[in-house]
């Protein structure tokens, strides 16, 4: 029996996991900076497009952030779209800046 969809703060990866029925369907990986969460990052995979994962994935995990008292800076472009259409994270939305993308290439360097 299936358990449907879930999303949860994988905290030790820096990520918000959307599973279905047990199996990970994809994730939006962020950093936190000063009160703020950095979203850079959301990947559905192949075998669950088409399903709205990806909404309600971003939506749970703004709404996470809003309770955590952080503001959101959307680097991705999956979250900045679903700012432009759901102005109820306005008031806690920032705008990107050079600096913010700045710490985010040196991220993905750190990485490899």
């Amino acid at each position: 029996m299936g358990t449907g969809q879930i999303v949860r703060n994988a905290v030790e990866r820096h990520r918000y996991e959307i599973s279905v029925d047990d199996e990970l369907a994809g994730f939006t990986e962020y950093v936190d900076r000063d009160g703020q969460r950095v979203f850079y990052h959301t990947e559905i995979d192949d075998r669950f497009a088409g399903r709205g994962l990806a909404t309600a994935l971003i939506s749970d995990a703004l709404s996470d952030t809003r309770t955590e008292g952080k503001r959101i800076v959307p680097v991705c472009p999956f979250v900045a779209k679903y700012l432009r259409k759901h102005d109820d994270f306005a008031d806690i939305a920032d705008p990107v800046t050079r600096e913010v993308l700045a710490e985010i290439r040196a991220l993905h360097q750190r990485q490899g």
